[in-house]
């Protein structure tokens, strides 16, 4: 994957296809890529970020992000590029399919 910062317009479009399956979850707050998940409790929440860092780690790229007892808030943007990538839309992905997956 070639990685480039995303114009306005990509970013729009990228923003606009993933809230199609994430019910409008993902918005664009201070040029990040932002969202928060909510679950029942402290372990459904940090098994959630397990998961998640497995897959960052893999993907190497790193999600800003913290926890308060079953709350995820999460920041995703592209240090190299100084702006938005395609990375950061393909992580929002895998964390919404991870997240969908707890119960």
């Amino acid at each position: 994957m070639s990685l480039k910062a995303l114009s306005q317009e990509e970013i729009e479009w990228s923003l606009s296809e993933l809230n199609k399956s994430t019910q409008g979850h993902w918005e664009i707050k201070n040029g990040k890529l932002s969202s928060s998940f909510t679950f029942r409790n402290f372990q459904q929440a940090f098994g959630f970020m397990t998961q998640c860092a497995l897959i960052s780690e893999r993907m190497d790229h790193h999600p800003e992000w913290s926890n308060n007892y079953n709350e995820v808030h999460i920041q995703l943007t592209t240090e190299d590029v100084e702006g938005l990538s395609e990375k950061d839309f393909l992580l929002a992905e895998q964390m919404e399919v991870h997240a969908s997956t707890i119960d």
